[in-house]
């Protein structure tokens, strides 16, 4: 570190610390802190507000239509696992009803 470097930073520090004395003693750090506090609180909501409209424009347009339905629906049967029943006699499932007589609907 140079003799200027150093000159440099020691004077910065001081001029922190008689800047922080001053406004201490004047009350302007509470207003600094106000202000301080304002632009933070704007930054947020900008940010906030660029996000939602970058959401919104990302967001599909219109309602789905029955060809895309009929497409989505294809589409996760296409993905969907089917295992078929490797023991349909297995012990202790029911065997399936055959079609036959009609039950009677009322006695």
């Amino acid at each position: 570190m140079s003799a200027a470097q150093a000159v440099r930073t020691q004077l910065s520090v001081l001029f922190v610390v008689l800047a922080e004395l001053f406004l201490v003693q004047s009350g302007m750090l509470a207003a600094a802190t106000a202000v301080t506090a304002v632009a933070a609180t704007t930054m947020v909501a900008t940010a906030a507000l660029l996000l939602s409209a970058l959401a919104t424009a990302a967001a599909p347009a219109g309602p789905l239509t029955p060809p895309r339905i009929r497409t989505a629906i294809r589409d996760r049967e296409l993905r969907t696992a089917f295992l078929a029943q490797r023991d349909p006699d297995a012990r202790g499932r029911r065997r399936p009803r055959a079609p036959g007589r009609a039950l009677p609907a009322t006695a």
